[in-house]
């Protein structure tokens, strides 16, 4: 029966075949265990750390690019300050610039009219200063033409000074009068 009762338990269930041994399992878990043990006590320490320094690394990194990010929006809104004041500035410089020129030209033109008005005034007087110079010197040509012509029509040349110079400023007057009339 020897040979039976191995040939019958070589005839097990299908499932039966799947299943191990129970001395077997004992084994394989105290092999486990003492690798599990091993794993732990030596090992997991190591791959900690390294997973500890690569996860601060990262979270280094990751505070770098925060604050590189912060430090690159500041220099953003500080350069965009600076845009804005030299836009400011800019269009203060030119309001500047256009009273600048508004005023210059406003001196010009006033300088300008008084030069003008200089000159004019100038010109009058040196026109006033010719008409007395040409007065004067009608009225001693007048004079004289008058005093031989009334010498001809007398036939006599008038000698006394006084009577010629009477003789002379009231044909002047006379002559001023006519002209002042006609003028008007």
């Amino acid at each position: 029966m020897s040979d039976v009762a191995v040939l019958a338990e070589e005839q097990k269930d299908g499932v039966a075949l799947f299943l191990p041994e129970p001395y077997d399992i004992v084994w394989s878990l105290i092999v486990l265990l003492i690798i599990a043990f091993f794993f732990y006590r030596y090992f997991m320490p190591k791959f900690q750390a390294i997973f500890d320094e690569r996860a601060s690394r990262i979270e280094g990194g990751m505070a770098k690019a925060e604050q590189a990010q912060l430090e690159a929006e500041a220099a953003k809104k500080k350069y965009e300050d600076q845009l804005d004041n030299a836009k400011i500035e800019a269009a203060k410089i030119r309001d500047d610039a256009r009273n600048e020129a508004s005023r210059i030209v406003a001196d010009a033109r006033t300088k300008a009219e008084a030069d003008a008005a200089q000159i004019a005034a100038n010109a009058q007087q040196a026109i006033a200063s010719q008409k007395q110079q040409a007065m004067v010197s009608l009225k001693g040509d007048v004079g004289a033409l008058a005093t031989a012509l009334a010498g001809k029509i007398l036939g006599a040349q008038l000698a006394d000074n006084q009577v010629q110079s009477h003789m002379l400023d009231s044909m002047i007057e006379d002559i001023e009068s006519e002209s002042a009339s006609k003028e008007k």
